[in-house]
């Protein structure tokens, strides 16, 4: 028994970890009408294995229909591109939770499968349901049953599958069927409860190929790479703000030591010249013995403006 162990222990090891062997896939929706739009990732260990998988996301998380978050749209993976897997839209489902809080008592149920082929061949299953006002005999289930029925297949026959997923997810469908139904009886809720792509038509290659989605993301990206360094050279020059302004302060300081010489050597000039009475030159105290910072800080003191030229500050402390 425990030789048998050991070798079961050893083949164990020699097994290869398949995780290790399976790599992330990008899912993207379908050409028309989200133009390859990233929806998820998934893991796969070979492309083949890929092809067929089914993709369930919200309609609000495709198309930011907050409005929408009940419903389920269903993406099958068709084909596998590098790292990307290109979906085709399967159908889409309302969530069952919702479906149950529209049943209540005394109204009536009316559902239907009905099965339609559009305009560009492709075989769509849909499933409405509706909940009238009150209950309802079986005759008039059926006449809602029938004008629904006309409805949709005309909606199908005049339309490419492109168009009549654009109107069913958009409601306008549902609209429709409510118009024509409330023709028999009165109805409060109306929706379209599933949707199923059964078989496909003529495929249409119309809008932006995948090379061009991928160039604008690749340009997108980079141009988000280049605005971050920016704003990152921007915080260092931040930085580096208070070494500027103590060196425009230094400089700020010796053009008033210079401008200070130069007051200084004015007013010898002036003495010479000028000849001012006794009395006020013993009153007045002696600010052209000061310094700039002391002149300064006599102005600080009497609340005024620190700023100018000597002279200036002189002046302001004589007012």
């Amino acid at each position: 028994m425990a030789s048998k162990g050991a070798s079961s222990r050893a083949a164990a090891r020699k097994q290869k970890d398949k995780w290790k062997a399976k790599r992330w896939y990008t899912i993207r929706a379908p050409r028309q009408p989200w133009h390859f739009k990233v929806i998820g990732e998934t893991l796969g260990e070979e492309d083949e294995l890929l092809i067929g998988r089914m993709y369930e996301i919200t309609q609000q998380e495709v198309d930011g229909d907050f409005s929408k978050m009940h419903v389920k749209l269903k993406f099958r993976v068709t084909e596998i591109v590098g790292q990307d897997a290109i979906t085709e839209f399967a159908g889409h489902e309302v969530l069952k939770d919702h479906v149950r809080r529209q049943v209540r008592r005394y109204r009536g149920k009316v559902d239907d499968v009905i099965d339609a082929i559009t305009e560009d061949g492709y075989y769509v299953r849909i499933k409405p349901f509706l909940i009238t006002q009150g209950r309802v005999k079986t005759s008039q289930k059926k006449g809602i049953r029938d004008a629904c029925r006309e409805v949709i297949l005309q909606a199908a026959a005049r339309n490419t599958w492109m168009a009549l997923q654009k109107q069913i997810l958009s409601g306008e469908l549902e609209q429709s069927v409510e118009k024509a139904a409330r023709k028999v009886v009165s109805v409060k809720t109306v929706f379209i409860r599933k949707s199923q792509l059964v078989q496909e038509g003529v495929i249409v290659e119309d809008g932006p190929t995948l090379d061009e989605i991928l160039d604008n993301e690749s340009k997108a990206a980079s141009a988000k790479k280049d605005a971050l360094e920016a704003a990152m050279e921007d915080d260092d020059s931040e930085d580096e703000t208070p070494d500027v302004l103590a060196a425009a302060e230094a400089s700020a300081d010796d053009a008033d030591d210079a401008d200070e010489t130069e007051d200084d050597a004015e007013e010898v000039d002036d003495a010479a010249t000028e000849e001012e009475p006794a009395e006020s030159t013993e009153d007045a105290p002696d600010y052209a013995s000061l310094k700039v910072a002391e002149l300064k800080e006599l102005l600080k003191a009497a609340g005024k403006p620190v700023s100018g030229k000597k002279a200036e500050l002189i002046a302001r402390l004589q007012e």
